[in-house]
């Protein structure tokens, strides 16, 4: 899928999109709560790059737990972006967030990050290099030592533990309440649109591309996240 087409979907489903994943919000919420740890370190005025930011549900997270912290979200749905600064509106830090709509390379790359987090975004480049250049553009904005927090889609598809994987979530998104044709269009999109590769191959591909260290820290049946950080 190309990403004229990604960004028309995700226009498309910006209104209801969180009511319409709200039965997941438990492994959103634990992840949020792992990055939150990771993140401690960071200075109190943090400046933190939000690619891929969607509604804005783990700036909300951040902003509540860290209120000295900046943010600059991205992300190239215009409508995707309106929810999220109407979230920022009503939870008060909306001062604190910079909107940027687009794509990361339409971002000046002079303003330099502590932290950033990219969640279910980079599954989508089916290209390990392009995947890789993607996860350059992050590192190019941050500073030395800074911190990425990303989350994909990630297994062997090759192996058997991958059909079990696949069913049990399959099963945990229609137990959240996931619409069946909602259901039908992840499966195909699994098949087609989305790299999904071993956590070990994800870590390969972001350390090629400038991190000095990528380190699995969460799983929650095919989503896994990764913490890499810069020299």
């Amino acid at each position: 899928m190309h990403n004229e087409e990604l960004k028309a979907l995700f226009d498309q489903q910006a209104a209801g999109y969180d009511q319409q994943w709200a039965g997941m919000a438990p492994i959103r919420d634990n992840l949020h709560f792992l990055m939150g740890s990771l993140f401690s370190g960071l200075p109190e005025d943090a400046r933190i790059l939000c690619v891929g930011v969607g509604t804005g549900v783990e700036i909300g997270y951040l902003a509540a737990r860290f209120p000295g912290w900046r943010f600059t979200a991205v992300d190239p749905s215009g409508a995707m972006l309106e929810v999220c600064r109407e979230r920022a509106r009503r939870g008060g830090f909306v001062e604190r967030c910079n909107f940027h709509e687009g794509y990361l390379d339409t971002l000046d790359s002079a303003r330099k990050h502590d932290g950033a987090t990219c969640f279910l975004v980079s599954q989508f480049f089916l290209d390990p290099s392009a995947r890789s250049a993607f996860f350059g553009e992050i590192a190019a904005r941050l500073k030395p030592s800074g911190v990425l927090a990303s989350a994909d889609l990630a297994a062997d598809t090759a192996s058997p533990a991958y059909e079990v994987l696949l069913h049990a979530w399959m099963t945990l998104m229609s137990g959240a309440g996931v619409q069946p044709e909602m259901l039908e269009r992840a499966r195909a999109a699994y098949a087609r649109d989305v790299a999904i590769l071993p956590a070990a191959r994800v870590g390969q591909i972001i350390e090629a591309a400038g991190f000095a260290s990528s380190v699995v820290f969460f799983q929650a049946g095919l989503m896994q996240g990764w913490v890499s950080r810069m020299p």
